[in-house]
């Protein structure tokens, strides 16, 4: 469902950071029919919130503007290692990249960040 209440498709996978086990991003499987021709959108786990009176997830955007981002097809799925990808897909959802949030933090917490000497 979308922040202004439109249902907007399933979740079909979701996809990890095998190094360092997070959830990198969900896939929402948008229109199609039985999984045919089915545009898919990448979208950050962050930008998601469990409505359990709803039985459902709620993206932060309007259905609008989801349906205004062209998404990708089965066959060519996005790739974290691209850092601009992966930074333009979390700004789409006002997001910052848990990566950078992660580097952040270890760089300004002196009681994690590794010593200099």
């Amino acid at each position: 469902m979308s922040s202004d209440g439109e249902h907007v498709g399933k979740i079909s996978d979701i996809m990890l950071y095998v190094r360092n086990g997070r959830i990198a991003y969900t896939v929402l499987s948008e229109g199609g029919f039985l999984g045919m021709g089915s545009n898919l959108h990448a979208i950050p786990w962050g930008a998601l919130t469990l409505d359990t009176n709803e039985k459902c997830f709620v993206v932060d955007i309007a259905a609008q503007r989801l349906k205004d981002d062209p998404g990708f097809d089965k066959d060519h799925w996005p790739t974290m290692a691209d850092a601009k990808w992966g930074e333009s897909t979390y700004s789409c959802y006002n997001r910052q990249p848990y990566w950078s949030a992660t580097h952040e933090v270890v760089e300004n917490d002196p009681a994690i960040r590794p010593s200099e000497h």
